[in-house]
C-alpha cells in the first residue's frame, strides 16, 4: 500500500511539472513582452515606471523606445509643468521648440481618457506634428481627449511626478536622469 501512494504522489510530481512547463514558458513570454514594453524614467525624486501602450499608438510607442535606445530623453528639462495639468518634456532645446531630427509622426488618436497618469505626446497646431516631446497628466483634462496621442500609463511613481518643479519654464527645471526600456535595464 505505501508503495502506491509513493508512486501516486511521484506521479502527481511529474505531472504537474508536465502541465506547469507550457505555463511557465508563457508566463516568461508575457514578462519579456512586458518588459519591452515598459520605460524607467529615472528623476532625482524616484523612478516612474511607464506602461506602453502600442495597442493605443504602435508608431508612438516605437518612435519612443527608439529615441530612449539613443540616450536621447537623459538629461533632458521638464520644460513646461503647470500645476494640476501636466509636466512636459522631450525637447533637447529645453524650451519647446525642438525635437528630434526623425521625421513627425502621424496622429494615433484613441478613445483613451487623459487622465492621471496618462502620458501623451505634445505637438502643435498640426495634428500631425508629433515628434520626441512627451507629457504626463497630474489631473483628468477630457478637453485633450481625441485631440492627442495617448502612448503610455504610469503604473508607479506618479508620487515622482507630483514633485517636478512647476512654471513655464520652471526656474530651476528638473530633468530626466536617465529614460531606458525596462528590457534593456542593467
Amino acid at each position: 500500500m505505501t508503495s502506491i501512494r509513493h508512486f501516486l504522489t511521484i506521479a502527481a510530481v511529474i505531472a504537474s511539472f508536465v502541465l506547469l512547463a507550457p505555463l511557465s514558458a508563457n508566463a516568461a513570454e508575457t514578462k519579456a513582452s512586458d518588459l519591452e514594453n515598459t520605460l524607467f524614467l529615472d528623476t532625482v525624486y524616484g523612478r516612474v515606471v511607464i506602461k506602453l501602450r502600442p495597442d493605443l499608438a504602435p508608431n508612438h510607442v516605437k518612435r519612443i523606445k527608439k529615441l530612449t535606445r539613443e540616450g536621447f530623453y537623459d538629461g533632458l528639462k521638464f520644460h513646461r509643468v503647470i500645476d494640476g495639468f501636466m509636466a512636459q518634456t522631450g525637447d533637447p532645446k529645453g524650451n519647446g521648440t525642438g525635437g528630434s531630427n526623425l521625421p513627425d509622426l502621424k496622429a494615433e488618436f484613441s478613445p483613451r481618457p487623459f487622465e492621471k497618469g496618462v502620458v501623451g505626446m505634445a505637438r502643435s497646431q498640426d495634428p500631425d506634428s508629433a515628434n520626441s516631446q512627451f507629457f504626463i497628466m497630474f489631473a483628468s483634462s477630457s478637453w485633450l481627449n481625441g485631440q492627442y496621442t495617448v502612448w503610455g500609463e504610469v503604473a508607479s511613481g506618479m508620487e515622482f511626478v507630483n514633485k517636478i518643479k512647476k512654471g513655464e519654464p520652471p526656474v530651476n527645471p528638473d530633468i530626466i536622469v536617465k529614460m531606458q526600456v525596462a528590457a534593456d535595464a542593467k
